[in-house]
């Protein structure tokens, strides 16, 4: 695994200063290939293989939900606080919304 581009310490509530992080730096990668979150940091990965980290929020976090919409991470957000045995959780990107899912039918 290669080490990190760029790396962000993230400050528990601070989601607005963690999200510029998140926009300034995607455009230094190529598409957004998978996430990978631990229990104390996040891995986001191109399809080169390119990384970047943002240290200080994990799945247990309340605060990883929005930072991993932001990366259009599918993930379903009632489980992702759920611990498991492994040393982290791998997702997928490039999450899409049907078109008019917002709208009442």
């Amino acid at each position: 695994m290669s080490d990190p581009l760029a790396t962000y310490n993230h400050t528990p509530g601070e989601v607005p200063a963690t999200l510029e992080f998140l926009k300034r730096i995607r455009w230094e990668l190529r598409s957004v290939q998978k996430v990978r979150v631990y229990p104390d940091r996040i891995r986001i990965f191109d399809v080169n293989g390119d990384c970047f980290e943002v240290h200080g929020v994990g799945y247990p976090d309340p605060d990883v939900v929005p930072l991993l919409r932001a990366v259009n991470t599918a993930f379903d957000p009632q489980t992702i606080h759920a611990p498991i045995p492994l040393e982290y959780k791998e997702f997928a990107t490039g999450r899409r919304h049907t078109w008019a899912e917002d709208r009442v039918m």
